[in-house]
């Protein structure tokens, strides 16, 4: 048996992030979606994730390139040198874990911060990823279970992808597959011990920014047994959305465009692939 979950990351970004999630939810194939306590449009997706019974909504805990939720005091080794921010960069992240500078309890911290906002503004988190997937590195890994099981949250995004669909994306995505994959056993461990339920890993990384219909078909033919994630990333392309950092734009729109199409409904159904949402774990 093959079953998907279709997770929507940046759910309360900007109006049209938004507005791209509620379409792939009510007329695609988008299951559950991940929103940001940080979002400048946290409110409206609130207020949207309650009118949407049937979307499984999570937190997409933001701990690099992006504003903290929990007191900057508490949270210094997250924060750039002087300021209130989170390091803009992965690279600067990583480092950062890499040398044992970044505190455990800290990261505990702003994880927790983040799900209780999602909690008080009335919405039960299902599951948890993160944004550029931090949840990678051991030591967030280990502060996010903590949290998961603190505030009753049963599921977390395994975010390694086989490397098969490396060949997809372009030569540094299939880098940073290859060196994420070496974090792949002991998360897998971390998350048995913990209890915490997670697909198999995940699908769509490798081409995050460049999907089109051709690879979205070739992803679901070559789908594995088990159960698996689609990480997509549907929006609007407009003027709310040039006024944040990053590298995702025209091509939310393309993304929307695939999550809701014929094409791709066909292709699942004929694979006999069953969607489920994060719920349903």
């Amino acid at each position: 048996m093959r079953r998907l979950i279709v997770n929507a990351d940046d759910f309360g970004l900007t109006e049209g992030v938004n507005r791209g999630i509620t379409e792939g939810h009510e007329r695609g194939i988008v299951t559950s979606a991940t929103l940001m306590a940080c979002g400048k449009r946290f409110d409206q997706a609130t207020s949207l994730a309650k009118a949407l019974p049937r979307l499984s909504v999570g937190c997409h805990v933001v701990l690099v390139d992006g504003q903290p939720m929990a007191k900057p005091p508490e949270i210094l080794s997250l924060l750039v040198a002087d300021s209130c921010s989170f390091q803009e960069k992965l690279m600067a992240f990583a480092a950062r874990a890499a040398s044992g500078k970044l505190d455990e309890s800290q990261i505990e911290v702003e994880i927790s911060a983040q799900i209780g906002t999602l909690q008080a503004a009335g919405v039960p988190v299902s599951h948890l990823d993160s944004h550029k997937h931090t949840h990678m590195f051991p030591v967030v890994l280990r502060a996010l279970l903590r949290a998961a099981k603190k505030w009753g949250v049963r599921a977390v995004r395994n975010p390694f992808e086989p490397l098969v669909f490396a060949k997809l994306g372009r030569w540094k995505r299939q880098f940073q597959l290859r060196m994420m994959n070496r974090f792949r056993r002991n998360f897998r461990h971390a998350l048995d011990e913990a209890g915490i339920a997670a697909p198999d890993g995940c699908i769509g990384i490798a081409v995050t920014g460049g999907l089109d219909q051709d690879a979205f078909r070739q992803l679901i033919e070559s789908l594995p047994e088990g159960t698996w994630e689609f990480v997509s990333h549907p929006g609007y392309n407009d003027r709310e959305l040039d006024q944040v950092k990053t590298r995702l734009r025209q091509s939310r729109e393309i993304e929307l465009g695939i999550l809701t199409s014929e094409a791709s409904k066909e292709v699942l159904q004929r694979e006999q692939v069953q969607l489920i949402s994060y719920r349903d774990l």
